[in-house]
């Protein structure tokens, strides 16, 4: 652990000098901020780099650049250990279109994984992203990959997807999941449960997002969102959908997209409180949306990853726990994986695969 506290925080004090921070979070609570994040670094649940860098394939991650918000400097400024890189196409590719983007997506990520060995590090299970964290590396999880590519009762796309290293797979936008489960989407959920992919319900209807969360034995997430009863929008999720991932043990994320969340670094920590509230201490993540060309509206104090301190330090200051915001930066997003990796392992004892 000593190496640990060695990687994160002098890069992070450097990077939020008290002359950055909003007025109301005092330079104190930020040293905490730091010092806390040198052990419960950020496990991040949504960063759209590889959908970028597809447009732009020679950027240097290596290097700080004002026309992309994500870089490795900056990932460790605000003390970045775990990343999920997002590996959903565009919107528009057609049903033919869409496996082969995600490929091209897969192949991508992995790419930028090699590229970057001191700093990524491919992971595959709850343990690689510990030894990750534990050798100053940030650990690189894929996924989501769209639900839509399992068409045809294609569950083997599913496994040669697992293969590639995907461990998350989002429904929303499946025939399979679109107006509730079909009898194909219960053997996705199956399938993901024997596998350890994690199902993202991001996107989903609230309905569907509760149906999946109750047929699924494993625990499920919401990768980017935030709190529909403070904030209607398309992308959050209702207090109904909260307390399903309650009862499932899964994990709702909060982005930093301010058209979910408020233009300020409170309005960000304030889902983050009814999240809390509804959800329990340990069922609340973050999914900061990062990755990313400049110009996406974020809130104040969080326009790339180096702003973490400023918003754990904000959460300090309202009085969350130490403990609490251990889970919420890293502790519940590895408590999850395990849960899956239990439930596969039950699975592939009790079932072949479908």
């Amino acid at each position: 652990m000593a190496d640990l506290q060695d990687e994160f925080p002098a890069d992070t004090a450097a990077c939020v000098g008290a002359e950055d921070l909003p007025a109301a979070v005092p330079s104190g609570s930020v040293d905490r901020a730091v010092g806390l994040l040198s052990v419960h670094p950020v496990a991040d649940g949504h960063n759209t780099l590889v959908w970028t860098l597809r447009q732009s394939p020679y950027h240097d991650i290596d290097t700080p650049d004002t026309n992309v918000d994500t870089d490795i400097p900056r990932l460790r400024a605000g003390g970045v250990g775990a990343q999920f890189w997002s590996l959903l196409p565009r919107e528009a590719a057609s049903a033919d279109q869409v496996v082969s983007d995600t490929l091209e997506q897969i192949d991508t990520a992995l790419a930028l994984v090699r590229r970057y060995p001191d700093g990524l590090c491919l992971a595959l299970t709850a343990d690689d992203m510990a030894d990750a964290r534990n050798r100053g590396r940030i650990a690189s999880f894929l996924g989501p990959v769209p639900g839509r590519t399992l068409i045809d009762g294609a569950l083997g796309t599913l496994r040669a997807f697992h293969a590639l290293g995907v461990r998350i797979l989002a429904p929303a936008g499946a025939p399979w999941a679109d107006e509730g489960l079909t009898p194909f989407g219960h053997e996705v959920v199956k399938e993901a449960n024997r596998l350890a992919i994690l199902l993202d319900l991001t996107g989903c209807p609230p309905a569907v997002a509760c149906q999946i969360a109750g047929a699924s034995k494993a625990p499920v997430i919401v990768s980017h969102t935030a709190a529909a009863s403070l904030t209607p929008h398309p992308g959050n999720v209702n207090d109904d959908v909260l307390l399903a991932l309650r009862a499932a043990n899964g994990l709702a994320m909060v982005t930093f997209d301010s058209a979910q969340t408020g233009d300020s670094l409170h309005a960000v920590a304030d889902h983050l409180d009814h999240v809390r509230a509804v959800a329990g201490a340990t069922c609340v993540g973050l999914g900061a949306s990062f990755g990313t060309e400049h110009g996406t509206p974020r809130p104040t104090g969080l326009t790339d990853p180096s702003g973490y301190p400023r918003l754990i330090a904000e959460l300090l200051d309202r009085g969350w726990p130490e403990t609490e915001l251990s889970l919420l930066t890293w502790g519940n997003a590895q408590r999850v994986l395990r849960d899956a990796e239990f439930t596969a392992r039950a699975a592939q004892h009790r079932r072949p695969a479908s």
